[in-house]
């Protein structure tokens, strides 16, 4: 079974059910078939940027950042309880909502998209 958890800093208004759907079809499609977590985190800019300072030294927001627990170990580890623990996805709430506005997109696939791309990041898959 793949579990998704979503914790919000805010009263963001995403459909959480749907989210955890979502990446739940993304991670089958990729043939994750075993018992698998992924947690999202949907923050306010402030903690994005305080992320974005400790991990990459950069201290600017990001829309998305991943944190894959298999980081520069190159495949991914079964650990004995059997569950494949994927790791954090993190998603600016704000930056999103200023990013759909100037898109002309929908707030709510703004966030399954930037969802995906952590998901796929989290999965060793990475864009050029």
């Amino acid at each position: 079974m793949i579990k998704v958890y979503i914790k919000k800093q805010g009263n963001y208004p995403v459909s959480s059910p749907k989210l955890k759907q979502k990446i739940k079809e993304l991670l089958s499609e990729k043939g994750i078939v075993s018992d698998a977590e992924v947690s999202v985190f949907l923050s306010g800019k402030k903690k994005m940027q305080k992320l974005s300072k400790k991990y990459l030294s950069e201290g600017k927001s990001h829309n998305v950042l991943s944190f894959p627990i298999t980081e520069g170990k190159g495949k991914f580890i079964y650990p004995p309880d059997g569950v494949l623990h994927l790791g954090e996805i993190v998603i600016s709430y704000p930056q999103v909502v200023e990013e759909a506005k100037r898109q002309g997109k929908r707030i709510d696939d703004m966030v399954y998209e930037l969802a995906e791309h952590g998901t796929l990041h989290l999965l060793g898959i990475h864009h050029d």
